[in-house]
């Protein structure tokens, strides 16, 4: 009989602006520590949509191959979710994968499982998979309600007391962040300010931002230099 293969504990936080989600790198094989450094976090649509997985790596990367499969024909994170648990459910050769999911495009997060399930935490604001999930999430709920933490600070905190008391848990951890200023529903108005940011644990960013104002500027000034050229070339005509 095959030793249980034990891994991960995933944490996902969102307050005020910035949606954080993190992974601790242990995978775990009967009594032994078989990798302390493993990454369990996957990014799509150019960093846009992130996800964490525990469980067997193979079944989770089937997974996730899939779920990009239905974020690129349903453009709504919820649709996609669902599409993928029913197919989950239902596909007789993924029906037996076991695996956990937490899935965030910066203003939702969502926790899908092979039962079916897919899960809007209670709060909206924080959920957590895996063999540590439930010491993470109870940190974590006791700094998001009783201090003045930002998402990062939180999700690293409860992480840390995670590993501190989960044996399948570690302190190394992998972790990824979406900035949303504006709710991509809503137009950008003058003076509004779009930024989507994700980063990892080493500090390194990658930040794109679009002033509106100084959009609107350049274009009006494209415009002016298109005008005066046009003029310029009726008159020569005359």
């Amino acid at each position: 009989m095959s030793e249980e293969v034990h891994s991960t504990t995933i944490l996902c936080v969102k307050k005020d602006n910035e949606t954080v989600i993190a992974s601790d790198g242990q995978v775990t094989l009967g009594s032994m520590v078989k990798k302390g450094n493993a990454c369990k976090i996957r990014k799509f649509k150019n960093g846009k949509v992130i996800a964490g997985f525990a469980g067997s790596v193979a079944d989770c990367m089937t997974l996730l191959d899939r779920l990009e499969g239905k974020l690129e024909k349903y453009e709504e994170l919820e649709r996609a979710c669902y599409e993928l648990a029913k197919e989950w459910r239902t596909d007789k050769y993924i029906r037996n994968l076991e695996s956990s999911i937490i899935i965030t495009n910066g203003q939702q997060i969502l926790s899908v499982s092979g039962d079916g399930n897919v899960l809007e935490p209670e709060n909206k604001n924080i959920a957590s998979v895996g063999s540590g999930s439930v010491f993470a999430l109870s940190a974590a709920r006791a700094l998001y309600e009783n201090t003045n933490f930002n998402a990062e600070d939180i999700v690293r905190k409860a992480m840390k007391i995670a590993g501190d008391m989960c044996i399948y848990t570690n302190h190394n951890l992998s972790l990824e962040k979406i900035k949303v200023t504006k709710n991509s529903s809503e137009c950008l108005k003058e003076g509004d300010e779009a930024c989507c940011c994700v980063s990892n644990d080493t500090n390194s960013k990658a930040e794109t931002k679009i002033d509106v104002k100084n959009m609107k500027n350049n274009i009006s000034s494209k415009n002016i230099k298109a005008t005066t050229r046009k003029g310029v070339k009726e008159k020569a005509k005359k």
